[in-house]
């Protein structure tokens, strides 16, 4: 299997309690979609949906130098591919619960809701894309000038 899904399972053993499923499958729909010149820098998994109680959107979530890319495996055929650029990206809203946290990524278009994620890896997914996207928003603002 291909980088995504290394650093997702780094990412699991690292911080257990996610309520995630077939995530080999899901990062490969990431690493089919990856462009050649693309450099995956973090991945997890999570629940794509507004409530802790739906269990069975398991998403895979890459980081990667470019942007943010959102992949799900459907069970039996097809799948669904989401991709966030640093020229879209608002803002980010954690909530830490008893057992889960929440992450809520504002783009122009939408919120992408994340939940079912092991509290204690909530800081670290905050620091790695705040970071990513606060470079690239700089670039994008002084390429934009040029």
């Amino acid at each position: 299997m291909g980088s995504v899904y290394e650093k997702a399972l780094e990412y699991k053993n690292k911080y257990p309690g996610s309520v995630v499923f077939r995530i080999k499958k899901h990062c490969k729909v990431i690493e089919d979609y990856l462009n050649p010149n693309e450099e995956v820098k973090f991945a997890f998994c999570a629940q794509k949906n507004e409530k802790f109680t739906d269990i069975f959107n398991t998403f895979a979530i890459c980081l990667t130098d470019k942007r943010i890319l959102l992949g799900h495996k459907r069970i039996l055929w097809g799948n669904f591919l989401y991709s966030i650029t640093p020229d879209l990206y608002n803002d980010m809203q954690i909530f830490q619960g008893l057992i889960w946290g929440k992450i809520t990524i504002d783009t122009v278009k939408e919120e992408v809701v994340l939940t079912n994620i092991s509290k204690k890896g909530l800081d670290e997914i905050e620091t790695v894309v705040s970071e990513f996207m606060m470079e690239a928003k700089k670039k994008y603002k002084n390429e934009k000038e040029v």
